[in-house]
């Protein structure tokens, strides 16, 4: 792949809230999975555990996602991803500590880009909501009470015609400096 594909990818890659009724086969979820845990983390400590959940767990799931009104089009999706946070080893926990940076909330966000960019690959579309109660989700994933879901993407295939929507930025002298 060359940088005018990978640029592609990203043209493409946008959040979808519109899936169709066709069902993501658990075998692409888990694909998907596999690839963005491909991604880097600080000294390879991967703090993370991704949990997909589908069919009827998914229902149930989807209902904490859903507050004040927000992600309705949630319902409609194949699959949920839950990004679980998980502790640095020793060395990033001390890292994080001493260089006041969190290490761990880097290697997440890093991980949900993976996630995302791999689902399109797959030609899944997906959403990363933010609205969620996580008490809620943590019972239902069965994890401790101290358990963090920073991350939960939806996945599933667009509704046909769903637009691809042009990606709007601000100008790259607004952006980006290059500094000799």
């Amino acid at each position: 792949m060359d940088l005018k594909e990978l640029e592609s990818l990203y043209l493409k890659r946008q959040s979808c809230r519109e899936f169709s009724d066709m069902v993501v086969p658990e075998e692409v979820v888990t694909e998907i999975c596999r690839v963005a845990l491909l991604a880097p983390s600080a000294m390879n400590a991967q703090p993370w555990k991704l949990i997909a959940v589908m069919g009827e767990k998914k229902d149930e799931l989807v209902k904490a996602l859903q507050r004040l009104g927000m992600n309705k089009f949630a319902s409609k999706a194949s699959a949920a991803v839950c990004v679980v946070a998980g502790k640095g080893n020793f060395l990033t926990q001390i890292g994080s500590a001493f260089k006041e940076n969190e290490f761990v909330k880097n290697d997440l966000g890093i991980l949900t880009a993976h996630l995302t960019l791999a689902a399109e690959a797959a030609g899944v579309g997906s959403c990363i909501l933010g609205w969620r109660d996580e008490e809620k989700l943590r019972s239902i994933l069965g994890l401790e009470k101290g358990a963090v879901i920073p991350e939960v993407v939806v996945l599933g295939y667009p509704a046909e015609g769903y637009p691809v929507r042009e990606k709007k930025r601000k100008p790259l002298k607004d952006t980006f400096a290059l500094l000799k």
